[in-house]
């Protein structure tokens, strides 16, 4: 902000009144006001906003902190324009700018510009989706958009969906805040469902879990997963009593696939010990390199050892939009329940998370009722939710499904692997570049490695090889932070244990391609960009420079 225009707004003081305060619950703030303009710039053109707004080059988060050091709530108000004046100069300034088409690094995306209009009419009737009460319509739509998901994943016939979709007394699924939320509430009704009330117990919602174990003769439970399973589960265990040691990860074969054999044997062991394994999980799309686990052949342990089934599709559950890839997902319609989260790969904000259950009794395990707000025999969403009051995120979902339509999705979603692929094929021409995991949707993962490396590589001694790839790490992990500093482009980095550096801790660059605005020339350039950052760095230059002959 310039001096001219600070010493304006010092002269101004806001003052508490009736009012005051009346005027912002009811007038509308003028369209030539500080946010009057500031709306119309994002609803004109949002990408130019955010890039004219957001800085290029990365402040110190602890410089960042000194702008929000102050405790006390403030005693006097402030003017809508000076409070607007800040945001811009202390928060926006320094926010992420995820819908560029050059940051690639997580799986946060562009959003369609109809859903920024659509925000504001869902804040504004700031619906609560816990009781019909709060709601109203928004019921039946979320309802709507559950049946609609749980169709495109279990393909059940139009009669199933008239039964159940709106029934009063049953749920084909729950909107969560996100991923996390729903893989708890998935595993929470595996556990319920498991020590269900049975002769004198009356189940474990209301004696516990100890009663539940000692009632059924388990020594403890287990969860298994991939070893590439997503952190939210450790807190999903632990949560539920079941304890992180308890959620025991399985071995990935070289394409970062469990190895269902070696799940079938911890089973096995564990049930010899007289732990019962309460759930296996399937991952499909994961976090770190996107890939899909065998579902049918987890399905088919699942049955084996009469265990819960889940899907963690939290990333990867939109590919069932795309006739082309949706093969990939084969065996997800056995889960007993699925994750997916709609503010992935279906473009809608941040908080729009999705579990979905195959049968529609399964949140019988659950339900729970309140005589002042969840009444026994209403439709309020929140008899069968791990979260009570939530807003209406199921609209905007709603939204993008009519608006972009299932094909609309699959030329997105086919589009993304195609780059994705194309940008591998980018990496393996170039000898200075290696490709760690070939991109089964669309997110990859590889390195910086200049062919004088590779070739050290695989001269030398395994002291040697140890000490070049403790130095690859260092040098890896160093680019990641500098080229995010340098405000141009982004990818993330993350640690593996591939075969080609002997299975050892591996830190490799990640990148996720579901923006449709990125291109293959941006895709260029970032590589180019890496290059150009690698001739600079002090990490390669200190362990990595006496290699390069």
């Amino acid at each position: 902000m310039n001096s001219e225009v600070s010493m304006t707004l010092s002269k101004r003081a806001a003052k508490v009144s009736e009012e005051s305060l009346h005027r912002i619950f009811t007038i509308p703030v003028a369209p030539d006001s500080t946010l009057g303009r500031i709306e119309n710039e994002i609803s004109q053109n949002l990408a130019g906003f955010l890039g004219a707004h957001i800085a290029a080059t990365e402040q110190a988060l602890s410089e960042i902190e000194k702008d929000f050091a102050n405790s006390l709530i403030p005693e006097e108000p402030a003017f809508v324009s000076d409070h607007m004046h800040h945001l811009l100069d202390k928060l926006v300034s320094q926010s992420v700018h995820t819908s560029s088409p050059n940051f690639i690094g997580h799986m946060t995306s562009a959003l369609p510009y109809f859903i920024l209009p659509l925000s504001k009419l869902m804040i504004g009737l700031n619906q609560n989706l816990v009781k019909i009460e709060t709601s109203k319509a928004f019921t039946p739509m979320e309802r709507q958009v559950l049946g609609m998901m749980h169709r495109l994943v279990y393909q059940d016939d139009e009669p199933f969906y008239q039964e159940w979709m709106h029934s009063a007394n049953h749920s084909l699924g729950a909107f969560c805040s996100g991923g996390t939320v729903a893989n708890i509430t998935a595993l929470w009704i595996a556990r319920n469902r498991l020590l269900k009330a049975d002769g004198e117990f009356t189940g474990i919602a209301s004696q516990g879990i100890v009663a539940g174990m000692l009632h059924y003769g388990y020594k403890g439970l287990a969860v298994l997963i991939s070893e590439r399973g997503h952190y939210s589960l450790g807190k999903s265990v632990d949560l539920l009593g079941i304890g992180r040691d308890n959620l025991v990860g399985i071995k990935t074969t070289d394409d970062n696939k469990v190895d269902v054999n070696a799940m079938r044997d911890k089973a096995r062991e564990l049930e010899s010990k007289g732990i019962k394994v309460m759930a296996i999980i399937g991952v499909a799309g994961t976090t770190e390199t996107g890939n899909i686990d065998p579902l049918n052949e987890m399905a088919d342990l699942a049955q084996e050892i009469n265990c819960h089934f889940h899907v963690d599709a939290a990333w990867g559950g939109a590919t069932l939009l795309s006739n082309t890839y949706r093969p990939l997902l084969n065996g997800i319609e056995r889960a007993d329940s699925i994750t997916i989260d709609a503010h992935k790969q279906m473009y809608v904000p941040m908080g729009a998370g999705l579990v979905l259950f195959k049968d529609p009794a399964a949140t019988d395990a659950i339900e729970h009722h309140a005589e002042y707000i969840l009444r026994k025999g209403s439709k309020d969403l929140g008899s069968h939710t791990l979260e009570g009051s939530r807003p209406g995120m199921a609209m905007l979902v709603h939204a993008c499904l009519r608006v972009i339509g299932r094909k609309g999705y699959e030329m997105l979603i086919d589009r993304s692997i195609k780059k994705a692929k194309y940008f591998a094929d980018l990496i393996k021409a170039d000898e200075d570049f290696e490709l760690i995991s070939e991109p089964e949707l669309c997110l990859l993962t590889y390195r910086y490695v200049p062919k004088q490396i590779k070739q050290a590589i695989a001269e030398a001694d395994e002291k040697t090889r140890i000490d070049i790839f403790a130095s690859l790490n260092r040098f890896t992990a160093s680019m990641q932070k500098r080229q995010r500093e340098s405000g141009r482009s982004f990818v993330s980095r993350t640690r593996l244990t591939p075969a080609q550096y002997d299975n050892q801790p591996t830190v490799v660059f990640r990148v996720v391609l579901a923006n449709p605005l990125t291109s293959g020339v941006i895709l260029k350039e970032i590589l180019a960009e890496q290059k150009e950052l690698a001739k600079t760095d002090p990490v390669f230059k200190k362990y990595l420079s006496k290699y390069m002959k």
